[in-house]
């Protein structure tokens, strides 16, 4: 349920956006989402589609970059994605570390018709 506050933001920049530039409509925008961002992109969509009628975004084209989650490992210091049921690292075996790439979360591009 919290992707509806975080959908009407997403909508709210990009009309604002739009409106600066004196466009006629939103046509696409890109967002960057983390595996452990705590948003779900189909959830997102869903109120996308409902909230965004009658706004400039209406129509749109709501496109999602999904960032795969990567954890540390403090022996060999290279960052890996987890297997399931593992922390271990690829390479030496010893329990990783979360690191902060999979937590993104914004809007990385905005495309205008004007």
């Amino acid at each position: 349920m919290h992707e509806y506050p975080i959908t009407q933001q997403i909508i709210r920049i990009a009309s604002d956006q739009a409106k600066e530039n004196d466009a006629r409509s939103v046509t696409r925008i890109t967002l960057v989402v983390g595996e452990y961002s705590g948003f779900i992109s189909d959830s997102i969509q869903m109120y996308f589609d409902l909230i965004s009628k009658g706004t400039l975004c209406e129509g749109a084209v709501l496109e999602v970059e999904y960032i795969k989650a990567k954890w540390r490992c403090p022996a060999c210091n290279i960052d890996f994605v987890r297997q399931p049921l593992s922390f271990a690292c690829p390479e030496c075996g010893q329990d990783g570390e979360p690191t902060n790439t999979g937590k993104e979360f914004y809007v990385k591009s905005i495309e205008i018709e004007t």
